[in-house]
């Protein structure tokens, strides 16, 4: 899988949107407030100064992104004065590339042919969902076509792709997810941007909402769905660039319900990891026999180990549970270190850490481990080894 790319991010909210999504309010999302006509709308030479900036914190080879609008859909004189800008940039080799957010129905071979004209290496396109009836209930105003249609062209006229879909938009069934997911796949993006539908304020969802017309995701299904999405696309070697609106000051005060967390990828890939975790246990198990009053031993990498213990020890009490265990060890090789977890005796819902029964060292040097688990979740050789159940 490709490394991310440093993005440094020009917000133009709602520029060139011809409609308002019953979801979006991206004022609130980008904290940035912005009209074409109006004198809020970033100038060339504010763009500029972002550029400048963004090089001074990320340094050469980095991306200009125009966010939070239809790019291709703005005046063309507007568009044709913010790529200029950022072409001056790209041809002094301060930046990689120029990336731009549009919407499926806002492209055709001349718009592709002007934006490469200026050096525009990748385009996101918000295709949301793959089902008609959920764009019409979404107030999106294009077709799951449109987005087959533009996804093809812009492969063909050789720029990168990057589909966005959301999850838990009006309309949608339990298939809904998988079934835009396999949507998007087929159309081969280089990566993935996944949303699961928060309600913000003056929005029509909130409307729809407080009429009891829509019922949002609660957190743990939408965590569930996403991480079934991350598994999806990266088997198919798509990479998921992100999962979850991006947290701000402004946006956690403007969401009233539905799905928001600050962390919301980092719950996903610590579900992911507990998945793995939980099927390596069952099988070392052999899916027969509990291990009641065993504690478990597992090496992980230290980059992983809050999303293998989880929020608040989550995903540490649900192994317990399921597998009767007295306690999980977790140890690192290198240091010779080791924390035990166990449930409290008398409040099952905590998880303390004690002293360890089991001697680490013995059981590192052993010559095989009872298990390993090669899988690479989180783009490390060996993230999560089961040493043993003693």
């Amino acid at each position: 899988m490709k490394p991310k790319k440093s993005i440094i991010p020009v917000f133009i909210p709602h520029l060139g949107c011809p409609c308002r999504c019953v979801f979006c309010n991206q004022d609130s999302i980008t904290s940035v407030k912005c009209s074409e006509n109006g004198k809020s709308m970033p100038t060339p030479d504010e763009v500029a100064g972002i550029i400048e900036r963004g090089v001074e914190v990320s340094g050469k080879g980095a991306e200009v992104a125009f966010y939070g609008g239809s790019f291709t859909a703005i005046s063309m004189s507007l568009q044709r004065a913010y790529l200029e800008v950022a072409h001056k940039y790209v041809s002094d080799n301060l930046l990689s590339g120029i990336r731009v957010s549009t919407r499926p129905d806002a492209i055709d071979g001349d718009i592709l042919s002007e934006l490469r004209r200026f050096g525009v290496s990748t385009i996101e396109l918000g295709a949301q969902s793959m089902e008609d009836k959920v764009l019409l209930l979404s107030r999106r105003g294009h077709t799951a076509a449109d987005t087959v249609r533009a996804s093809r062209l812009i492969r063909d006229m050789n720029f990168s792709l990057i589909l966005q879909m959301m999850v838990g938009l009006p309309g949608e069934t339990p298939d809904s997810p998988m079934y835009t997911a396999g949507q998007i796949a087929d159309l081969q993006p280089e990566g993935v941007r996944i949303y699961p539908t928060a309600i913000l304020k003056e929005t029509e969802l909130e409307e729809m909402w407080r009429r009891g017309e829509y019922s949002p995701l609660e957190l743990s299904e939408a965590v569930n769905i996403c991480t079934d999405l991350i598994v999806f696309f990266e088997e198919r070697d798509i990479a998921v660039l992100r999962v979850g609106l991006n947290p701000s000051e402004d946006l956690d005060s403007e969401v009233l319900a539905g799905v928001y967390h600050p962390a919301f990828g980092d719950l996903c890939r610590s579900e992911l990891v507990f998945r793995t975790t939980r099927r390596m246990l069952s099988d070392a198990l052999d899916n027969e026999h509990g291990a009641h009053g065993r504690t478990a031993v597992f090496c992980v990498a230290d980059s992983q180990r809050s999303l293998f213990v989880g929020q608040h020890r989550s995903n540490i009490r649900r192994l317990i549970e399921v597998f009767q265990l007295e306690g999980i060890c977790i140890c690192n090789k290198h240091r010779i270190s080791a924390t035990n977890y166990s449930v409290h005796k008398h409040n099952t819902n905590k998880v303390i850490t004690t002293k360890s029964k089991v001697n680490i060292r013995d059981i590192i040097n052993r010559e095989q481990s009872l298990a390993t688990n090669t899988e690479n979740p989180a783009d490390e050789q060996v993230c999560v080894e089961l040493l043993g159940i003693f």
